[in-house]
């Protein structure tokens, strides 16, 4: 019987403190056009509502994970990250997102992809965008993905099963260098502020660092402070621009936003201090040991991405970076960053080889939950194009 409709199968998790869409890459066309064309069919893209798809109309949650059993050695699957854009259509696969990832780990539990071991099943995660690898220490209970636990990650409600993270060799994710410009500070000229010292690291993501103080900002401002200041928005997406350009990302100033508008990524970073979180409640000083505020596809993130985050680590440890410079009371290779949503606790084991550093790992703690599993049904009109 004729159906005006194909369906495919889906399962939505929240990972970390995003929500994405996961598929298998065998229910998926392999000409790679035609597939992102059934992804933005799916979220419902381009649309600043994603009404008549499964998106929400958020950056954090139009995203989506595309996994398959991995033929590579000592892997056990491969994960392909893209962030769906809401108003264009396109699907920007040039970085991974580390809160996503928590969610992969399960969903290869869940779907059959990796022989379950209780208590713990250790998950091997191949990143196709990034080429790194990722091992997900994740809780089974009945051979799946356990739920229920007393792990709090800032920015999710309630508590669930504690996920650890650890994201090896993390170094030049993107750019193949810990220094994309061989420097850890450049000069960044833009237009009212002048000329700012910059950091441009890569770990885990490319992400180029700013003082909040040098842009007029504390670095504890929530979200919509962020977005409601046009000339700070303005002038974050500057240095991002120049980042990009300075690192070989794009040919001109100003051509990244044709590219990426997630990769580079654009932190300000600010020495500790008392403030408050989006609901209210207070972060102490000695809680954190910097403050950030992430961008996240040129909107405020209200939380922190958990690339940002490893990459925020690293430089924190490593001499001379602008985020060094602000952070104290770094202990072990201990970072815990202030965000929106409360205190991002980070472990790097890294080491001092010369002039330059040896990171082994950066680990964090996640949660993640699968939400539902189902059909998404795509117009047969959009498989046809």
């Amino acid at each position: 019987m004729y159906c005006e409709q194909y369906m495919i199968r889906i399962a939505i998790y929240r990972g970390g403190t995003s929500k994405g869409i996961y598929l298998l890459e065998n229910d998926l066309p392999a000409d790679p056009a035609l597939r992102d064309q059934i992804i933005l069919a799916i979220f419902g893209s381009p649309d600043p509502r994603q009404i008549d798809g499964l998106g929400g109309a958020d950056p954090l949650t139009s995203k989506v994970a595309i996994v398959s059993r991995s033929d590579r050695a000592g892997v056990d699957v491969d994960y392909t990250f893209g962030q769906v854009s809401i108003t264009t259509p396109r699907i920007d696969y040039s970085g991974n997102c580390g809160n996503i990832s928590a969610g992969v780990g399960p969903f290869a539990i869940d779907e059959g992809l990796v022989k379950v071991v209780e208590p713990v099943t250790s998950v091997r995660i191949f990143n196709t965008n990034t080429g790194k690898l990722i091992v997900a220490h994740v809780p089974v209970v009945g051979g799946k993905a356990a739920v229920e636990g007393d792990c709090v990650i800032a920015g999710v409600p309630g508590s669930a099963a504690r996920i650890l993270l650890d994201f090896l060799d993390p170094v030049g994710a993107v750019t193949g260098k810990l220094l994309p410009t061989g420097r850890s500070r450049d000069v960044i000229a833009i237009e009212k502020y002048g000329s700012l010292d910059v950091s441009i690291v890569d770990a885990g993501n490319p992400v180029v660092f700013v003082r909040a103080e040098d842009i007029g900002m504390r670095g504890s401002e929530l979200p919509n402070e962020l977005e409601s200041n046009p000339t700070l928005l303005r002038a974050l997406e500057q240095i991002r621009s120049a980042a990009a350009e300075m690192i070989g990302l794009v040919e001109e100033v100003g051509g990244v936003k044709k590219v990426s508008k997630a990769v580079p990524k654009i932190i300000a970073v600010a020495p500790r201090q008392d403030y408050h979180i989006l609901d209210g409640r207070e972060v102490k000083a000695d809680e954190v040991n910097l403050v950030a505020r992430a961008m996240s596809m040129q909107r405020a993130h209200k939380a922190y991405p958990i690339t940002g985050a490893i990459c925020t680590a690293v430089a924190a440890l490593m001499e001379g970076t602008v985020p060094s410079e602000v952070a104290s009371g770094l202990e072990s290779g201990q970072v815990c960053i202030g965000h929106p949503m409360g205190v991002l606790p980070t472990e790097v084991a890294i080491n001092k080889e010369g002039d330059g550093y040896h990171i082994e790992r950066v680990t964090l703690t996640r949660t993640a939950r699968r939400l539902m599993t189902g059909y998404a049904y795509v117009p047969n009109s959009v498989w046809m194009r």
